[in-house]
């Protein structure tokens, strides 16, 4: 009887103080009056007087480059950024206060100041430290900056999980930057050096592209969606008021101009030409059907209608493989309707190929945990198996070496490809988070070529780890050694006994759904 009084107790205690916490920090009002709204494409900008005639050539299609180094998608940022002449939209998951992300924060409010108009949404979840720089920008002329889903408690952070967890565990996921309403990029990188391949330790192998024409316009539509989103408020009303934003800002870019890596970014914007070739009218792109795939913005309230979700959209517009299909994601938690259909895909003959992070490779081993039954189970039904080693020889292509110059890789890619014909690149992590709870985006892009060139990827034998199972039913990791040599392993490799226990203790637990 004691012990359930006490327990009475607690438990109203703590529903007082969740009470109380929610009460003295309340979410301000939604934007009064409309929001500002996407510009229609002009050929009175640069980058319109380029691309509006062979929009025209090319009526009803979309330009696309892909930009798997991770320089050039920092590049890409960078030179349509200084090529804007009326309107920047960014919307982003992360944006880290490091050399880039500084540098490219930077070149928007150069943009803002002379006349160009910026909106900036980002996700409240991954801007830590940008407080006192993102209040100053936001009270600028052309600059207009909207936190998504806001904790209401600024310091310390994360403690509104407290008593606001299942409101805050709804994320804007989504990564696009369009500039003048016709040309945009869009993909899986977030801002900041990891993403870009800049600097010290672990570097993500990512994936974005480059659209112009129909694509950018559809980008721009969505992104006004989220703009105007229940889940968006105006910075001023979730931020505090700072005076010394600006003097951050410039101190900050100051120190990243004069670092190696700023100089690093510098070589890389000038020896970026697409851009500059697209700039100067020349048909340089391959072009194609686009379609922009995403979230309704209400799912971050949880109000979205089922088919109005990026999970039920897609498999509409993908038809059922025929030949092969690859899928590449970070974050790999298939579930059980999604095995199935792999599992059956396999029994039908279709080559499946399924690539992740090893456990020496993630950043999240908690995911790695939910990974291990599904991967297991769909090794042992056929389906081909590689997860990224943290160590990956490339020596042999310089262009993905660019993108692995960390002492350590990690795959952050969200992509798959159908039959060698289409391709999906986007924010989409195949996951229960991302199925469920955070909002996603991307594009599916008919391209053979861009499709032919990821499966090329796959088939380079020192980046992976083969899974497969022997012939007593144990799983075993296979890779190619410096020296050529083949090199098996009977338990996840570069990994110890401990951090093994630990990732099998945690796929026991019941948390897969929050993943």
């Amino acid at each position: 009887m004691r012990l359930l009084r006490f327990l009475l107790t607690t438990l109203i205690v703590v529903a007082l103080a969740i009470f109380v916490l929610r009460w003295s920090h309340p979410l301000p009002a939604l934007p009064d009056g409309a929001s500002s709204t996407a510009k229609p494409a002009s050929e009175n900008t640069r980058l319109g007087s380029s691309i509006l005639p062979l929009m025209a050539k090319y009526e009803g299609l979309s330009g696309v480059v892909p930009l798997a180094d991770g320089r050039d998608g920092l590049a890409a940022r960078i030179l349509l950024a200084r090529a804007a002449d009326e309107t920047i939209d960014l919307q982003y998951y992360i944006w880290q206060t490091d050399t880039t992300g500084w540098l490219l924060m930077d070149e928007l409010r150069a943009a803002a100041e002379r006349g160009v108009r910026v909106r900036l949404l980002l996700d409240d979840n991954g801007i830590p430290g940008l407080d006192n720089v993102l209040a100053v920008l936001d009270a600028m002329e052309n600059f207009e900056v909207r936190i998504f889903n806001p904790f209401t408690m600024r310091k310390p952070k994360l403690l509104s999980y407290t008593f606001d967890f299942f409101r805050l565990n709804r994320r804007m996921h989504n990564k696009s930057m369009t500039v003048d309403g016709v040309a945009t990029v869009v993909g899986g990188r977030n801002i900041g050096d990891i993403y870009f391949a800049y600097g010290e330790g672990t570097a993500y192998f990512d994936f974005d592209v480059l659209a112009v024409g129909e694509a950018a316009r559809d980008v721009s539509a969505d992104f006004d969606a989220y703009w105007s989103s229940g889940s968006s408020y105006d910075a001023g009303d979730v931020l505090p008021p700072s005076d010394g934003g600006l003097a951050e800002l410039a101190a900050a870019v100051a120190k990243a101009n004069a670092s190696a890596r700023g100089s690093e970014y510098a070589d890389a914007v000038t020896t970026a030409p697409v851009l500059s070739r697209i700039l100067a009218g020349e048909d340089v792109m391959e072009w194609t059907t686009v379609t922009l795939v995403s979230d309704d913005p209400a799912k971050g309230l949880g109000e979205a209608e089922d088919e109005a979700l990026l999970v039920g959209l897609l498999p509409r517009l993908v038809a059922q493989p025929t030949t092969r299909i690859d899928l590449v994601s970070a974050y790999l938690i298939p579930g059980k309707a999604s095995t199935e259909m792999l599992e059956r895909y396999v029994a039908e003959g279709i080559r499946v190929r399924l690539v992740t992070n090893s456990l020496e490779a993630t950043d999240v081993p908690v995911v790695h945990s939910a990974w291990m039954g599904y991967r297991n189970r769909l090794v042992r039904a056929g389906a081909e198996v590689l997860e990224l080693r943290a160590h990956p020889r490339m020596k042999s292509d310089p262009s993905l070496a660019q993108l692995l110059t960390g002492s350590q890789s990690s795959l952050h890619a969200k992509t798959f490809s159908i039959d060698g014909e289409r391709i999906f690149i986007g924010s989409f992590n195949f996951d229960p988070r991302s199925t469920s709870l955070n909002t996603e985006m991307g594009f599916l892009i008919e391209s053979p070529a861009i499709a032919t060139a990821l499966s090329r990827t796959l088939d380079r034998s020192e980046t992976f780890y083969k899974v497969t199972e022997t012939t007593d039913g144990a799983i075993r990791w296979t890779e190619v050694g410096s020296n050529g040599e083949t090199l098996t392993h009977d338990n996840e490799p570069n990994t110890g006994a401990i951090e093994r226990s630990i990732v099998r203790f945690m796929s026991r637990l019941p948390i897969e759904w929050i993943l």
